[in-house]
């Protein structure tokens, strides 16, 4: 048998569905760390987030045997940790603000180029919570999580259109925000 940490998610769920539970724990392994990041920047709160990804681990390994193979299951496990932290937040009369965006672009083509980067992640990490959360999510999906725009349109149930187009807003408004505290 091929060694489960190198098969994909789907195939793992597999296994989870159909003879092996304790495989849910790869699941966990993987998606762990990324999970936490995404909803700190939802909540700006580490330890709700924590609170918020154990319980989206646990409804997922609940739900596990409905989850359809053919889809993918991070964007099905993102749903489910978005939903978790929206409910956490409504439930504690919270507003959602976005927190810090590091890691936006992982490339190091030159040392130049690094701290144009560098420069830019500060720039977004100063400004995020300046826009409203509708344009801040899917900006920060894309770019730090780096979900494609079909996959953002999965987790947070809306039409690609619909994302592309909070995505362009979202970096206009950026741009904006930024030339009116830089004059």
């Amino acid at each position: 048998m091929q060694n489960i940490n190198n098969q994909k998610d789907e195939e793992i769920v597999k296994i989870v569905q159909t003879k092996d539970p304790e495989a849910y724990t790869h699941l966990v392994e993987r998606y762990q760390t990324k999970l936490v990041r995404y909803v700190t920047y939802l909540t700006r709160d580490g330890d709700l987030a924590e609170d918020v990804v154990q319980d989206t681990f646990i409804k997922g390994f609940i739900n596990i045997k409905g989850f359809d193979t053919q889809k993918k299951f991070s964007s099905w496990i993102y749903r489910i940790a978005h939903n978790e932290a929206v409910n956490k937040i409504k439930r504690q009369s919270r507003l959602v603000s976005m927190g810090d965006l590091a890691d936006i672009f992982g490339s190091k083509e030159s040392i130049e180029e690094e701290f144009e980067k560098e420069d830019t992640k500060r720039i977004l990490r100063e400004n995020l919570d300046k826009i409203s959360v509708r344009y801040s999510e899917p900006l920060i999906l894309h770019f730090l999580e780096e979900k494609s725009y079909e996959e953002i349109s999965d987790i947070l149930r809306m039409p690609m259109g619909t994302v592309g187009t909070r995505i362009n807003r979202g970096k206009k408004l950026l741009k904006e925000v930024y030339e009116q505290t830089n004059k």
